[in-house]
């Protein structure tokens, strides 16, 4: 559904449905538009939760709830999981949807989000609302049709344009480990690599996350784990991220755990 700030969300407080790789896939959503098992089964706002954002990926495209990387996470930590990702996001629309349902928890125990480099090319997008330098909302800008048919056939983009994606993009992640710390959350941006990075793809990573000392962990998976006759990570894909994804969280918890015990008289 559209939405004038985001440019799009799920609709709330449905069941989809969608046939992809050779089966039939539920998308539960619950009253606020997050990814459910069912509806009947809905996020609780009261209880510690660990926030995901981000766009398909992270959203489970492809993948049964208990396939998708937040429930497998929630499961192996035991903490609920709130996925508020949303399909075709760019990076900046992600912390756009972060900034809007995170008030609403009142124990936020993580946050996750996620960069993929091979998308990067999304976060340059100015066709659907978005973020400019220094995190100023902007609005669409709608083309014309010539242009827009030479931006499909030629996506060329020029030494400026993505100087100035890099620059926001960076803004954009530091910005939601801000927004997580401020609520005294942990936050953790998953870095999804499909197969070995190459040049490109390295210096991305570096100006953008390493550069300014995020905190991130990178997952390399398999190319061919993908679902069948799709681009989306499968079930396999999904279990390596969110082994990876859980143990950062884990050792997050102890870390934070034994600093306050050391703080704490004897």
């Amino acid at each position: 559904m559209a939405d004038a700030r985001l440019g799009w969300r799920f609709v709330p407080a449905r069941t989809g449905h969608g046939t992809i790789g050779g089966r039939t896939v539920d998308y539960a959503f619950d009253a606020a538009g997050y990814r459910v098992r069912r509806q009947d089964d809905p996020v609780d706002p009261e209880r510690p939760t660990i926030l995901f954002t981000g766009e398909s990926v992270m959203f489970g495209k492809g993948l049964t709830w208990d396939e998708s990387i937040p429930a497998q996470v929630g499961a192996r930590l035991g903490v609920q999981s709130a996925n508020v990702a949303v399909d075709g996001y760019g990076s900046d629309q992600a912390l756009m949807r972060l900034q809007a349902e995170l008030p609403h928890f009142r124990r936020p125990s993580a946050v996750v989000a996620m960069f993929v480099t091979t998308l990067f090319g999304r976060n340059l997008d100015e066709d659907r609302p978005h973020f400019g330098p220094g995190l100023t909302w902007l609005p669409g800008v709608h083309h014309g049709r010539l242009r827009s048919l030479v931006q499909l056939v030629a996506p060329y983009r020029s030494d400026d344009t993505v100087e100035r994606g890099i620059a926001v993009t960076r803004e954009v992640f530091g910005a939601v480990v801000r927004l997580a710390g401020d609520r005294g959350a942990t936050p953790v941006i998953l870095v999804l690599q499909v197969g070995p990075e190459d040049a490109v793809e390295h210096a991305l990573r570096r100006r953008i996350l390493d550069a300014p000392g995020l905190p991130c962990v990178m997952v390399e998976v398999d190319p061919a784990w993908r679902v069948p006759g799709d681009v989306h990570p499968d079930a396999r894909a999904a279990r390596v991220i969110a082994d990876a994804v859980a143990s950062r969280l884990a050792r997050a918890t102890a870390t934070l755990a034994g600093a306050r015990s050391s703080r704490s008289p004897s």
